[in-house]
This record gives C-alpha cells, sequence and structure tokens, in this order.
C-alpha cells in the first residue's frame, strides 16, 4: 500500500449509518480482521479487554433496543462489542508475565523489574482509576480496528450509544470480569446511505497538528 492509498482508504472510511443486510464479510477477510483486533497493542503489552463478535440475528435484535434503536446494530455482517476487563488485578499481570516468559523462552526471573514496574503502576490505582485505564486501551483497539477496515474496504460504525449494562446482561458478561465499553457494526454500507456522498469534515492540517 502507498500512502497516497492509505489516505484515500482513510478518507473513504466514514461512520456507516446504513448497512446492506443482503451482504457479508467473508471468513477469510474476517479472520484478518480479528488477528488485527489481537495485535493491538496496550500499556505494558497487559491486552486488559475481549471482543465479542455477533452475527447472530437473534441476538443483534435483543442488543436494538439498548442501542438508540439503531439500525446498523441489526442490519451490519458483524457486530464486535469490545469489552474491558474488570478487575484488573495483581494475578493479571503475573498471567501476562507467564505469557511473555513462555512465547520468548526466557526465564521468569528475567522479568522481575519489568514485573515490578506493572505491580507498581498498579498498586497506584483505585478500581475506578484501574477500569478507567483499562478502557482507554479498549479505545486503542477501536481505533485499529477502524484502520484496519478502511484499509480492507469494510465499512464501520463506532457505537457508543449504548446501554453497556444491559449489553452486559444479553451477553452474559455480568460477573465475568469483563463490562461492555464500545460497540462497533462492521460490514457494507447501503447505497440508500446518504451520508457515504457528504465531505468529510476536519479541521485543517495546522490547527491539529504541531512540530517541535
Amino acid at each position: 500500500m502507498t500512502t497516497t492509498e492509505l489516505i484515500q482508504s482513510l478518507s473513504w472510511r466514514y461512520a456507516t449509518k446504513q448497512f446492506d443486510a443482503q451482504k457479508k464479510i467473508s471468513t477469510e477477510t474476517w479472520n484478518a480482521i480479528e488477528q488485527s483486533m489481537v495485535l493491538t497493542p496496550s500499556s505494558f503489552g497487559l491486552q486488559p479487554w475481549k471482543f465479542i463478535t455477533i452475527t447472530d440475528s437473534k441476538v443483534k435484535e435483543d442488543l436494538l433496543a439498548h442501542s438508540w434503536n439503531q439500525r446498523q446494530v441489526v442490519d451490519c455482517s458483524h457486530m464486535v462489542v469490545m469489552c474491558a476487563k474488570s478487575p484488573v488485578v495483581a494475578a493479571d499481570i503475573d498471567t501476562w508475565l507467564d505469557r511473555i516468559a513462555e512465547v520468548r523462552n526466557v526465564e521468569r526471573d528475567s522479568l522481575a523489574e519489568y514485573a515490578g514496574m506493572m505491580h507498581g503502576f498498579m498498586a497506584n490505582l483505585d478500581e475506578a482509576a484501574t477500569l478507567s485505564w483499562a478502557k482507554h486501551q479498549v479505545y486503542i483497539a477501536l481505533g485499529q480496528l477502524m484502520a484496519t477496515a478502511a484499509v480492507l474496504d469494510i465499512d464501520a460504525c463506532p457505537m457508543e450509544g449504548i446501554i453497556p449494562t444491559e449489553y452486559d446482561k444479553i451477553l452474559n458478561l455480568t460477573d465475568s470480569g469483563y463490562v461492555t465499553t464500545v460497540a462497533c457494526a462492521m460490514g457494507y454500507r447501503s447505497a440508500d446511505d446518504k451520508y457515504a456522498q457528504l465531505p468529510k469534515v476536519r479541521y485543517d492540517h495546522d490547527q491539529v497538528m504541531a512540530n517541535i
């Protein structure tokens, strides 16, 4: 992909308001999108999240009433619900350190300094601050998801207009250790979506960018 093609893809994307309910994302493409979410960076690499993909029409219908009745929820090909881990506890750090040692084939003790830094960071956060931190990580994943979709010519609509607690009930997340944070409808835009033709509105480059 050239730099020009990248900017064209990002300019092409928009928050899709109407999806073509008959068009579905292929398995191969969806597998790549899921892998892009797996590869999302996070603070300390801790990945305090879970991503739930919904294609079941009944579940989508159940979610609709708790999504400001936005039709994207039911008409999209794939609905992604992005959840933050709650609570994040010391054992989660230890599990992550075990994973690092396994994948990189190093002694667990060699990670002691890194472990101390992570445990020290988390020890300074109360439960509310820890959840806020985890939710911020989820939004990094949302950005990666939307950028990946644009590159693959997949339409997306990030959705904060949802009732997370009701999502949690429908998706059996209550007491699971994860809470709904944000959602993203994925698929292909409808030919009737007037928003697809509207010029993208952004502030000028110099108003949002600075170089020192």
